[in-house]
């Protein structure tokens, strides 16, 4: 049965289903052109705009997956609506307003019930006591906490972002029944916690994402209350947004994404920005408040420049999802979701499809050309999942759904996805080639057959970042973790219980002290920083040499790190290796999730060793340790918001052990994601391949003759090899027929100029940067490289003799 409503007065008659598909079509069939309607009334064509972004169109609401996720949202809201209890702290029992995001957590829930009361297909479709029941909630809350008269406490994440970004959701979409009364209420909140010096200097928590759901609040505010001033200054508060940053929060020329000043976040808070944007480029466009400022381009740029080198297959890789690692399973969500890679991945894949409304219409096809790679790749990356399940991981792992069926979106989204997939667009493929992410520490390798991640740390990127009780052991996450995904193979090595489950201070790729850390060691919000600068490298766009001067956290541990990034291989150096802790040093070289009782095969050779379905690795200097071991945890053991249900997963670690308090120690190891059995014992005896020229405190340097390429990281000023550079150069030299590359980066970004010898004499340059300057060719090639971008390569091709 449905509840009495507290205001009669105000309910209105409850129609038939026939009556409103009848209404329905007959307002379709009246309603003027979006141009005429909005000339008419630009804040009704505005909000009618953002309602049809919210709550969907052109689809089929009995068709699947809309009618099982509408019915879904009925069942919630039904269920919803009986639980509703109001009382002076709170508006749902053992949901107070006072914990964090309590106030959001209560109008998430009256927005659910109002989808269900919108939407066709829910089974509560035009419920007058539902929608009674929705005032009621509103009411409630407008009288109780969120008004005028209150003045916020806890977080303001709450009172300024999630809270007025739902009511005014609500208030779009109920707007003719609301009545003014409750529209200027709705108003007025908004008014008092988010007020126009919000949107006045860009510091603090309003830049980056932050700022963009501060303006959406406030624009859709100004439709709501009729207000142009209001519309417009969130129009132009999002100008500071826009611009290429050199520091601090927003996009960065090379592509990286930084909030929170220090932490890496294209993932989760770079998802924000996108959806946030796309829905304010779409809901303004047309009208007298359209965002025209010329740099908005630099955001329509970063679909494909910042963003889509992140995502592989459908999943965003965690070393730029922060502390939202530790999110998983939520135990307060009426609708428990797995907050995975595949998760953060699908949410931004669903925010490009948004702000493709507010592109052009070539770029709308390469966007859809990627959105349709992915969409193909995540069905096929679930189907292997489901095929190999029993064979190598036991028993079901945590599923990943498809994008299509993806548990986390309502119907707006899932019919622009589907519109996507069925759109004439050919699909791209997955990218190859190399990508250095210099400002925020990352780089993302890609090759035909491995997709692999580096995640750094240094004086201006933290080593992790908690908070909110949410990630209090990501301590390591920054000590050269890398993640890597075989081609072809399932995509859940990361999805599946991994951050709850894995040894913290056994990340894969990362040298640790074996110290215990106190939970949030170092501090909240990305304050865990070392004073390590030289951290970086240099690319040609195929391979990379990238390096690290890692300090340890909460530790003595000091070491010179370098990945040299190949065909098949990540090769992996380690030099200077010195810790004064009392505890023994290890570097992972891999630690392998094989699910729930997984049986995949590992079998060693002499100086390697493979994984069944996974791929192999070569030990060039050190003793590689193995363990198979069962572990067990709960999300809430990192997350305080998350399930408590506990769950085992099987571990296949590999490491180096350098002793207890080592002086100097080294390792040398190559990473062959998804090779056989075969190829890793065939590639470790074939030392041809692959010559190591240095591997110590001053340099670390790899030949690999078939390819004509040189790679050195100099730590100290010296020779390797034909190369002589200064300290804190990278150096990445590639001959191809009668030409020859050098790029060169500056990894201690002192911004000093640079002097270069390749030995061996040139005929003459070909091309080179404004930023390098050739001195000689003859008896051998000399450059001089002056200070540009920080973290910059510069590049110089020359003709041979």
């Amino acid at each position: 049965m449905c509840m009495t409503s507290l205001w009669p007065s105000r309910r209105p008659l409850r129609p038939t289903r026939r009556a409103v598909l009848l209404t329905a079509a007959l307002a379709a069939a009246l309603t003027p052109a979006p141009a005429a309607r909005a000339a008419a009334d630009p804040y009704d064509a505005l909000r009618r705009r953002w309602t049809d972004l919210a709550l969907g169109t052109g689809y089929d609401p009995a068709a699947e997956p809309y009618a099982a996720r509408l019915a879904e949202t009925g069942r919630l809201a039904r269920a919803h609506r009986a639980a509703m209890a109001p009382a002076p702290g709170s508006l749902w029992p053992g949901h107070p307003f006072d914990p964090p995001a309590g106030i959001t957590f209560s109008y998430g829930r009256l927005w659910t019930m109002t989808q269900a009361y919108a939407q066709q297909g829910t089974g509560c479709t035009g419920d007058e006591t539902l929608l009674a029941d929705v005032l009621r909630g509103l009411d409630h809350l407008a009288a109780t906490v969120y008004h005028p008269g209150t003045t916020r406490y806890g977080n303001w994440w709450e009172w300024q972002i999630g809270s007025p970004r739902l009511l005014t959701d609500i208030t779009a979409v109920l707007h003719e029944h609301l009545g003014a009364e409750r529209i200027a209420a709705a108003c007025a909140a908004v008014d008092h916690f988010v007020p126009d010096a919000m949107l006045g200097d860009y510091t603090g928590t309003s830049t980056g994402a932050n700022r963009v759901d501060l303006c959406r609040s406030v624009a859709l505010r100004g439709v709501l209350g009729r207000a142009p001033a209001k519309i417009a200054l969130a129009r132009d508060a999002l100008s500071p947004v826009f611009p290429y940053v050199t520091e601090g929060d927003g996009l960065y020329a090379d592509g990286s994404y930084l909030q929170h000043t220090w932490v890496a976040y294209s993932g989760t808070y770079g998802q924000v920005l996108l959806d946030g944007l796309g829905r304010l480029f779409t809901l303004l466009a047309g009208s007298e408040w359209e965002v025209r400022d010329p740099a908005r381009q630099i955001v329509l740029d970063s679909v494909e420049h910042a963003f889509a080198p992140l995502i592989h297959d459908g999943l965003a890789m965690d070393c730029v999802n922060g502390r939202a690692i530790s999110r998983g399973l939520s135990k307060s969500e009426d609708r428990p979701l797995l907050r995975g890679d595949h998760f953060h991945g699908q949410q931004i894949i669903a925010a490009v499809a948004v702000l493709a409304g507010g592109a052009s219409p070539a770029e709308r096809d390469r966007w859809h050309a990627l959105i349709k790679g992915w969409i193909e790749r995540s069905a096929q990356a679930a189907d292997s999942g489901r095929a190999g399940e029993v064979a190598s991981r036991g028993r079901a792992a945590e599923a990943v759904s498809p994008i299509l069926t993806a548990p986390q979106f309502g119907v707006a989204d899932l019919a622009r996805l589907r519109a996507v997939a069925d759109s004439p667009v050919r699909t791209a493929p997955e990218p190859v080639g190399h990508r250095l992410f210099a400002a925020m520490d990352r780089a993302v390798h890609r090759r035909p057959g491995f997709t692999a991640a580096l995640a750094m740390a240094s004086d201006r990127i933290a080593h992790y970042e908690c908070g909110n009780g949410e990630n209090p052991r990501g301590w390591h996450t920054g000590a050269g973790m890398l993640s890597w995904w075989p081609a072809g193979t399932r995509t859940d090595q990361y999805t599946d219980w991994f951050w709850p489950t894995v040894d913290w201070y056994r990340l894969p790729g990362t040298t640790v002290s074996t110290r215990r850390l106190a939970d949030r060691a170092g501090g909240e919000w990305g304050a865990a920083r070392p004073d390590a600068r030289a951290v970086g490298g240099t690319t040609d766009g195929t391979y990379a040499v990238v390096s690290q001067h890692l300090k340890g956290l909460g530790s003595t541990l000091q070491a010179r790190k370098s990945w040299f990034f190949l065909d098949d291989r990540v090769v992996c150096l380690g030099a200077g290796i010195t810790c004064a802790d009392g505890v023994p040093v290890e570097t992972v070289v891999d630690n392998r999730n094989l699910g729930e009782a997984g049986t995949a095969a590992f079998t060693r050779g002499h100086d390697w060793a493979h994984l069944e379905g996974h791929g192999g690795w070569i030990v060039l200097d050190g003793d590689l340790r193995a363990l198979r071991e069962d572990r067990t945890g709960a999300w809430s053991d990192i997350n305080t918001g998350s399930s408590t249900e506990r769950r085992t997963r099987r571990w296949q670690t590999l490491w180096l052990d350098h002793g207890t308090d080592p002086a100097d120690a080294a390792y040398a190891y190559a990473v062959l994601p998804g090779a056989s059995r075969r190829v890793t014992a065939r590639r470790a005896v074939d030392r041809r391949r692959l010559r190591i020229l240095a591997n110590d405190p001053g340099c670390q340097a790899v030949a690999v003759p078939a390819r004509g390429l040189t790679a050195a990281a100099f730590w100290r000023a010296g020779t390797v090899g034909p190369l002589t550079a200064p300290a804190g150069t990278s150096v990445l030299v590639r001959r191809r027929h009668r030409t020859a590359t050098l790029h060169i980066s500056e990894f201690t970004r002192m911004g000093e100029p640079l002097e270069i010898v390749w030995d061996r004499p040139v005929r003459a340059p070909v091309r080179a940067d404004s930023t390098v300057e050739i001195l000689s060719t003859a008896p051998r090639l000399r450059l001089r490289v002056a200070p540009g971008t920080v973290g910059a390569t510069h590049e110089c091709e020359v003709a041979l003799r």
